[in-house]
């Protein structure tokens, strides 16, 4: 039988494990009009952080648990995941990264970062909380986070862009709000958030297609679902004037069933299909019209962000 004692030295044993593997991989990042943290990803000294924290710079200077000091440049920033990548004179090697997609609510987690500029603050929690949505938005376009993580870790600003490892010390996550007392919220590290990720390495931003719907999620009719072994779609329940679904003769009601051949249950669904190599492109949607499933082809645009 595991006494008290015990057991927090137990939680303490695996805290202070994971905090000693991972600390000296996150950075306290400075520039001009603003701080926060970043995790280094990569042996050849890029990081990735937040692009609220990076706003509209361009370099600045990352500091690690270390006391070390390099001078960084701004690879590229997208808004629109909250996400960006730094390229730093000298970083210590790259943390391991882990598959968000994998955590479990109650599971332990650990943030790590720089909140109210105190480097290599360490605290820990549990995962509240899967599947959050974190609406963000630019000047002229909006989008939905998927899959956000919910952690009643303390997080504090200047956590901003530091890491939220699991029990083995692998970084499932990149801190990114304080929703309230006792709520955080991090960027998932997934198979979605490495494209991005790997896209800012290459091009410095993210090219997002357009097509111009807004939907809600709903139950197909029982026949239809037992006839596709589909349970849910996408409710049209607005097409943006002049935009492509309108072109496409999508409609209000319309229920999407697929887009690009893969199945489509929520907004996030389509979102993940709208990335650069189908603008311009004919893209098949299908949908329950009328009770009847109609195809049709739309182009998305490019997403001015």
């Amino acid at each position: 039988m595991v006494d008290d004692t015990d057991a927090l030295d137990a939680y303490s044993r695996s805290v202070s494990t994971v905090a000693a593997e991972v600390t000296p991989h996150v950075a306290s990042v400075r520039l001009s009009r603003g701080s926060g943290s970043a995790v280094v990803f990569a042996d050849d000294g890029h990081l990735v952080t937040n692009a609220h924290v990076v706003g509209g710079g361009t370099h600045g200077t990352a500091t690690y648990a270390d006391g070390t000091e390099a001078r960084f440049t701004v690879v590229g920033a997208d808004p629109l995941s909250d996400l960006a990548v730094l390229r730093a004179s000298e970083a210590p090697p790259a943390a391991r990264l882990g598959d968000a997609d994998k955590l479990v609510v109650g599971q332990l987690v650990v943030a790590i970062g720089s909140p109210l500029g105190l480097a290599g603050s360490v605290t820990a929690g549990v995962v509240s909380a899967l599947g959050r949505s974190l609406p963000v938005r630019t000047r002229s376009a909006g989008r939905v986070i998927e899959n956000v993580i919910q952690t009643d870790a303390a997080l504090n600003p200047g956590n901003s862009g530091g890491a939220l490892a699991d029990s083995a010390g692998r970084v499932v996550g990149v801190n990114t709000a304080v929703a309230g007392f006792g709520l955080g919220l991090a960027v998932p590290i997934n198979d979605t958030t490495r494209r991005i990720i790997d896209t800012l390495l290459v091009e410095g931003r993210v090219r997002r297609a357009y097509l111009g719907v807004v939907g809600v999620p709903a139950p197909l009719p029982d026949e239809v679902a037992e006839h596709t072994g589909q349970r849910a779609g996408l409710r049209i329940v607005e097409v943006v004037r002049g935009g492509p679904a309108e072109r496409a003769g999508l409609r209000p009601g319309d229920l999407v069933l697929t887009v690009g051949r893969s199945r489509i249950t929520d907004a996030q669904d389509i979102q993940r299909q709208l990335f650069a190599e189908v603008i311009g492109t004919r893209l098949a949607i299908t949908v329950l019209r009328n009770g009847a499933m109609v195809d049709v082809f739309a182009t998305p645009s490019e997403l001015v962000s």
